[in-house]
C-alpha cells in the first residue's frame, strides 16, 4: 500500500467531519439564498421549484464552491432532475403531491446483489446455515431503512428472498424421487408431489411454483429464523 499523500481515507470517521467544517459556509450560503435543502458530508441535495431554476443554481453554486472554498465539484455525479428520480443517502422520494420517503432502487439492487452471494455459497449448506449468515445483513440493513413510507418493496423482497430458499431446497433435492418424498413429507398429496418431481421444469420456477409454496410456506422460514423486513419495519416504526 502507498503512502497517502493528500485526502482522508473513505469511510473513515474523519472525512465527514472535515467535511462539515470545511462545507458550513456552504451551508450558510444556501440559507442566505433563502434554498430548500439537504446536506451530509459531501453529499447535497437542493430543492427548487423549476427545472430552469435548479440548472441556474447547480451552476452559480458550482462556481461559488470552486471560487470562494477552492473545491473541484464532480460533474458527472451533480445534476438538475425530478426529485423521486434522485437519491439521497440511500432515499428518495415518491412522486405524490405529499411526497413519501421511499427506499431508492439503487440500495435495493445493491441489497439483492449481496444477498445473490449468500445463496451462491449456500448450495451445499444447511438452510439453518445460510438464514443465521442472512439475518445480520437484513436487520442492518432494515435498521438504516426504518424511515422508509413505502412498504411494498419490502413485502416484494420477502416474497424475492424465500423464492431464493426454495430454489436452493430444490436445487439440494436433485433427484426426482428426493423431491417427490420431501413434498409429500411436506403435506401434499402422491399424486401431486410426483407430478411436481417430474415436471421438468428449472429450479427457478419451481421455487415460485403453488407445490414450493404450499410446501415450504412462510411460517417453515419463520421457524428456521429467517427475518421479514416488512415486519421488522413494523416493529421499528410501532
Amino acid at each position: 500500500m502507498s503512502p497517502r499523500a493528500e485526502g482522508t481515507p473513505q469511510g473513515g470517521p474523519l472525512s465527514p467531519l472535515l467535511s462539515n467544517i470545511l462545507l458550513d459556509e456552504l451551508d450558510k450560503e444556501l440559507e442566505r439564498r433563502g434554498h430548500r435543502f439537504v446536506r451530509y458530508a459531501d453529499d447535497c441535495n437542493i430543492y427548487v421549484k423549476s427545472e430552469e431554476a435548479g440548472k441556474r443554481v447547480l451552476e452559480s453554486i458550482t462556481r461559488w464552491l470552486e471560487k470562494k472554498l477552492k473545491l473541484k465539484v464532480n460533474r458527472e455525479k451533480s445534476g438538475v432532475d425530478r426529485p423521486w428520480k434522485r437519491k439521497f443517502l440511500g432515499y428518495s422520494m415518491t412522486w405524490n403531491y405529499v411526497p413519501k420517503l421511499k427506499i431508492s432502487p439503487k440500495s435495493i439492487e445493491r441489497l439483492k446483489i449481496k444477498l445473490k452471494e449468500i445463496f451462491r455459497r449456500g448450495r451445499g449448506r444447511r438452510l439453518e446455515a445460510i438464514i443465521n449468515e442472512l439475518k445480520p445483513k437484513l436487520t442492518g440493513w432494515m435498521s438504516y431503512y426504518r424511515l422508509t413510507e413505502v412498504k411494498g418493496i419490502l413485502t416484494q423482497l420477502d416474497q424475492w428472498i424465500r423464492r431464493r430458499l426454495r430454489c436452493i431446497i430444490w436445487r439440494q433435492l436433485k433427484r426426482v424421487y428426493a423431491r417427490a418424498k420431501a413434498l409429500m413429507r411436506r403435506g401434499l398429496d402422491e399424486e401431486r408431489a410426483w407430478r411436481s418431481a417430474t415436471n421438468q421444469r428449472g429450479p427457478w420456477w419451481n421455487a415460485g411454483a403453488s407445490h414450493m409454496n404450499q410446501a415450504y410456506p412462510k411460517s417453515y422460514f419463520e421457524k428456521l429464523g429467517l427475518i421479514s423486513l416488512e415486519e421488522k419495519l413494523r416493529a421499528y416504526q410501532s
